[in-house]
């Protein structure tokens, strides 16, 4: 993993085609811009856990189902 510092206004190039963007910083709270083609999917990762824990429940038996998405709560808890 990288970690960079960044300020209000700076931004961040990840390749040619995105950019992430320092809007605001409020405390604890920290409003990104990200620039990206159409083509790439920009999701926020609880969004996307608790979309994978759907997918899954959806295709398992229920014993599995309930467990899958335990374990996506779990993981929303303690990222």
């Amino acid at each position: 993993m990288l970690v960079m510092r960044r300020r209000r206004g700076e931004a961040i190039q990840i390749g040619k085609d995105v950019e992430i963007r320092i809007l605001s910083i409020n405390g604890a709270k920290v409003k990104i811009g990200i620039v990206a083609p159409r083509s790439i999917s920009v999701v926020a990762r609880e969004l996307e856990l608790v979309c994978e824990a759907n997918r899954a429940a959806a295709a398992a038996p229920f014993p599995e189902a309930v467990a899958a998405v335990t374990e996506a709560l779990r993981r929303l808890g303690n990222p």
